[in-house]
Parts: C-alpha cells; structure tokens; sequence
C-alpha cells in the first residue's frame, strides 16, 4: 500500500501537536510547499483562535503564492469564530490543496473543497492518509456522524480477567508504562466517569496525569444513585466547574444541597431500577458538546454501560498475573450475557504491546434493539 507524501504526514504530525487543545473543534495541522520547500507550517488549538491552515498561510507569506498547501482535514468553507479558511487560501493564491480527509460534518462537508475548486484550485484527497486522520480525530468524527460522544471503556485485568482482589488492593495490576498510556487516553477525552463505589473505595481524584497541555478541563463524573459521594472527598474538595455527579430524584435533597454548596454540580437522570440513566447523560454531554467519554469504573457500572448500549470501544490492559478465585472482582459483573450468542462481540480489534502488559483495543459490534 502506498503511503501519503511527505509533506501531508508532516500535516498530520502537526495536527496530533493540537489533541487535548481543540476540542470541541478538530485538531488540524498544515504544510504549505513552494518548489519542494516547506514555507509554512501550523496547527490548531482553540485557545489560539486561529486555525492551522491560516497559521500556515502567515509564516509563508508571499510564498504562498502558487504554492500546494497539504491539510489533515477540509479546509472550513463556515464562519466561525475566525472567517472561512477556504478564503484565505484563495486570497493567498495556493495553486493547490491536498486533504487528508472530507469534513465529516454533514452540514458543511464538501463545501470548502466545491468553493477551492470554484476558484480554480486544483484539489486533491489522499485517500491513503484518510484512516490516519481519521484517527487522530476519532471522538470529532464519531460525534458529527452520529452526533454523541464516543464512549471508551477502560479495565486494567489480569489474564484471568480480575480487576481487584477480594483482600488487599494495594498497587496495580499492569506496569508503569501501562498506566501512563492511560493518562494519554485521559488527556485525549473530554469527560471521564466512575461509580460510587469506586470513590468509596479508592478517593481518586480521577485528573489529567499526562503532563500534557489542554485547552478544555477534565469533566469528571460520578455515578451515584443515592448521593454517598463524601463532601470530604478528594474529587469533592477539588471540585472547580469540573466535578458532575449524576443521580436520582431518590436521592436525599440535604445531600444534594452539600455537595452543591461544595461547587459539585448535580444532575439528576432517572433509570430503571433505581439506577441512573446512562444513555440520557451521554445526550446531555452531546448538547454541552462534549465529544468523548472515557469510563474508568468497576464491575457493576462496566456491565451497566455495556448493557445500555452506549460504549463504542474498549481498551482493556492485560498484565500478566493471574488472581482466581470466585470472591476476586472481574472487569465487568452485573448479569452478563445468558449465551455465548448474547455477548458483547468486537471489530476491529488491535494489539499494542506495552512493556510486559498488552492493550487490546477494539470496536463494540452494535447489538440488535440497540
């Protein structure tokens, strides 16, 4: 297979410099090329306001003129918060633009290449650069193809498929390595959820580890049915417009008043069964926009989130242990499926090895009522 030029892997290497900085826009890098020289480069971040191909078009200057600038995403065609980028190509005077990828937004997608071409520039997609950038902005992509936050599960088990022993729970299962390439995964969401049971547990404070810049806070969420979450609580006592714990009406109006005063913000989705209503907080993060959700939790919240339908992918960590034992909590509980034919069944699966520990990545299959 061959592989994209040069010039647009550099694009995509710039736009992987924007994750964590653009949402809930796309990460997007650009090359501009005059006589096989680079004279321009840039990449989004929202803070930055300005977007990476007019940030490309700057630093070339009067170079841009007849030049090819090489994208990881359609050039916007919309005003927004700055003027349509296909403009400023043309108004530069680019000969030639060559896109990784289509804008997936239904609403624009196409736009910004009809208006290049109206204008006499020669435009190209790169169709061996389209997975690649894809990639790079999966939770964008998926949120403006089905308009909901790509949902992630994440488990660190043991071969046998344990997360916690039934005694002592002191230090992890998998490998440094292991663990901070789950803090690149919570560096690259929006939000990220756990149950109750694991703030009882553990006091985690459920942040950003990774060391990474990032334009928009960590949304941390707490499933809690009855609202145990402790005011004394390291998630509570850090809490600054970036704490959600999602209840129901069930719950004590005391308890919703102190953890409010706390600066805890409360929402209340009721399910069935007394549970909260996880299909209806993954709409809720849609209309604030939120394009990912991560859920790092235990037994009962992984089963309660792959029955309701909501998670798209999995990353499970395997650490070469073994715990056995009935009383031993495995990654996911709850019910579970009745027959072989019920279960949860995966595409696209992958196997990244980290260190002595291995990722195996994958896409839920969708089931039928779902």
């Amino acid at each position: 297979m061959s592989e994209p030029s040069e010039y647009l892997r550099e694009a995509l290497a710039l736009a992987r410099r924007g994750i964590g900085q653009t949402s809930p826009n796309p990460a997007v890098g650009a090359v501009v090329v005059k006589d096989g020289a680079v004279v321009g480069r840039g990449f989004h971040t929202y803070s930055g306001v300005r977007h990476a191909e007019a940030i490309a078009l700057t630093e070339a200057g009067p170079a841009a003129k007849g030049a090819t600038l090489y994208v990881s995403l359609e050039p916007c065609s919309h005003q927004g918060r700055t003027g349509p980028c296909v403009e400023a190509i043309i108004a530069a005077g680019v000969n030639r633009v060559v896109a990784a990828m289509q804008d997936p937004n239904p609403l624009v997608s196409g736009k910004g290449f009809e208006r290049l071409r109206a204008a006499g520039i020669a435009v190209e997609i790169d169709r061996t650069a389209t997975a690649q950038a894809e990639q790079i902005n999966e939770p964008f992509v998926h949120f403006m193809r089905t308009g909901l936050p790509l949902v992630t599960l994440k488990s660190a088990v043991t071969l046998d498929g344990k997360i916690a022993a039934p005694e002592d729970n002191s230090g992890w299962i998998t490998s440094e390595r292991a663990r901070a390439h789950v803090q690149q995964l919570r560096h690259e969401s929006d939000t990220i959820l756990t149950g109750i049971g694991t703030v009882l547990g553990d006091d985690p404070l459920l942040t950003d580890r990774s060391g990474y810049e990032r334009e928009r806070p960590l949304l941390r969420i707490v499933l809690d049915s009855q609202l145990r979450m402790p005011v004394g609580s390291r998630m509570a006592r850090s809490a600054k417009d970036d704490l959600l714990v999602v209840t129901t009406s069930a719950a004590s109006s005391e308890r919703r008043k102190a953890l409010t005063d706390a600066g805890v913000e409360i929402l209340v989705l009721d399910g069935t069964g007394g549970r909260t209503d996880l299909p209806a907080l993954v709409k809720a993060l849609a209309a604030r926009r939120y394009l990912s959700l991560m859920i790092e939790a235990g037994s009962k919240v992984n089963w309660a989130a792959l029955e309701s339908g909501i998670v798209d992918k999995i990353f499970f960590y395997y650490a070469p242990k073994i715990l056995g034992g009935g009383a031993s909590r495995p990654a996911v509980g709850g019910q579970g499926a009745g027959s072989l034919a019920a279960a949860t069944d995966l595409t696209d699966v992958e196997y990244l090895p980290l260190g002595r520990d291995w990722l195996i990545t994958g896409l839920i299959r969708p089931r039928r009522g779902h």
